[in-house]
């Protein structure tokens, strides 16, 4: 009988998963911080004896190639994939034995990338299961945009034609089990729901149920921004990534915090924006922990530039050294763990700002007003607080000069994006309310939300910030 653990890259949005029998397993698409694979295996008690990359990705740090040294596993990488390592090259129709009865055969999918393989885990030679990577997800497909925007149509087309494979040769009842479309950003979706099969994304996939042309101008019109690291992730699991140190970073004082904010290095305040906004460091950034912290801190951060991270707990700082390392994030600079009170130097005291909500923002005073919003455009696209600013939070510290003048309230879809943007505001020196409400309730309040921007809007928007929103 084989067995499927699943193992989450919450903040990612991604999905690795160890898959096998009785005695032995494959794990597919690994995370670069490999001991969660080892002890998964480890309570499974069985030995890892193949590791599986169904592409070389572009939004995280594989762990593969040194899972596969660690643990003497064959490393199975597309054949296709133009990579510096040694591997075997794993080709459409190609299959391993894991464990007894239990087999994976190698699907040639291209469409994410062009090299794209799905394994299809067989039990008695009957699929069981389809490990689909960035190729047919759940209820969607993974964009195909992230390798030369000269393939991005051919690869759209390519996305539908490997997506009817795996339903034609495929029983419906086959679970699919993507990597992507839980969060990803290589998701061109966000995936409808959990768990899948055949069967089911036949009935709901658009890849499934349109035909090529009008699933190629849908899925080419949807695309959304493509984070910036992704431009560094590519590279470094092609070259093959070096081992990750979880170590401890070195401890800074409240003098050393001053010195590097005073050089422009970046001090990120990991706590909830609750907390940071009633009093933080003055200069520091926040990137809640428990967000898309990997996600939109290797997003916005200079590439290289020395971090710096405050933490309220050990264990909050562990867990966040843990995702920054999976994004190529690999040594803070520094870090501190404690209250604002402990990081700010001899006779300074910490800063805040206000929080509020859209009935705060719809009953604000006659004071003049800047809304920004910091949403996505495919967001905005879908509406918006009339008259206000657009700079999406990704391209906020590039463009802060833009913000017209004025007392600034800032909102995303639910909070944390605004949190970001209002803590890079109020470090510029910019007074700031961080507006800390979920989108839909910007009606009820009673303001304004107008339908799609047209052309013009959005160009003038693009070129100037937008325009200030008057009390």
């Amino acid at each position: 009988m084989f067995f499927v653990d699943t193992l989450e890259l919450e903040g990612l949005g991604n999905r690795s998963y160890l898959a096998g029998g009785a005695r032995s397993a494959v794990v597919v698409d690994p995370p670069r911080d490999i001991d969660r694979v080892l002890a998964t295996a480890a309570r499974r008690g069985v030995r890892i004896s193949h590791v599986v990359e169904t592409h070389v990705h572009n939004d995280y740090v594989s762990g593969g190639l040194e899972l596969a040294r660690v643990t003497g596993a064959v490393y199975l990488v597309p054949a296709g994939a133009d990579v510096a390592f040694a591997r075997v090259p794993v080709a459409d129709g190609d299959t391993v034995a894991v464990d007894d009865g239990v087999e994976l055969r190698a699907v040639a999918t291209p469409g994410h990338t062009p090299h794209h393989t799905s394994y299809v885990l067989l039990e008695g030679g009957v699929p069981a299961v389809a490990f689909t990577g960035g190729s047919l997800l759940i209820g969607t497909v993974g964009r195909p945009d992230l390798v030369e925007p000269r393939l991005t149509e051919e690869l759209a087309r390519a996305q539908h034609a490997s997506a009817h494979r795996l339903a034609a040769e495929l029983p419906d009842e086959t679970s699919v089990l993507p990597t992507h479309g839980f969060g990803s950003f290589c998701s061109s979706a966000q995936a409808e729901g959990d768990a899948s099969t055949i069967g089911r994304e036949k009935a709901v996939n658009a890849a499934l149920t349109e035909d090529v042309d009008s699933f190629v101008a849908r899925l080419l019109a949807g695309l959304d921004d493509i984070p910036a690291y992704y431009t560094h992730m590519g590279p470094a699991n092609a070259h093959g990534p070096a081992p990750v140190d979880l170590t401890p970073p070195a401890v800074v004082g409240a003098e050393e915090i001053a010195a590097r904010l005073a050089a422009g290095e970046w001090v990120v305040d990991l706590r909830n924006r609750v907390a940071f906004a009633e009093g933080h460091v003055a200069g520091s950034f926040n990137f809640e922990a428990d967000g898309k912290l990997a996600t939109y801190l290797a997003w916005m951060i200079p590439w290289g530039k020395p971090v710096t991270l405050l933490a309220d707990s050990p264990e909050q700082l562990a867990d966040a050294q843990r995702e920054l390392v999976r994004v190529g994030v690999d040594r803070p600079a520094g870090a501190a763990t404690g209250t604002p009170e402990d990081w700010v130097t001899e006779g300074a005291r910490p800063v805040s700002f206000p929080r509020s909500t859209f009935a705060g923002l719809a009953g604000r005073g006659a004071d003049d007003v800047v809304v920004l919003d910091v949403r996505r455009r495919s967001e905005r696209a879908a509406g918006y607080v009339a008259g206000s600013v657009h700079i999406p939070v990704h391209e906020l510290h590039g463009r802060l000069g833009e913000v017209p003048d004025g007392t600034v309230w800032v909102h995303c879809a639910g909070g944390m994006r605004a949190a970001i943007a209002a803590s890079l505001l109020h470090a510029a020196g910019r007074d700031v309310v961080a507006v800390d409400d979920g989108f839909d309730a910007a009606v009820a309040a009673g303001l304004t939300v107008t339908g799609r921007a047209d052309g013009d809007e959005q160009a003038e928007q693009a070129e100037q910030g937008g325009r200030s929103h008057r009390a």
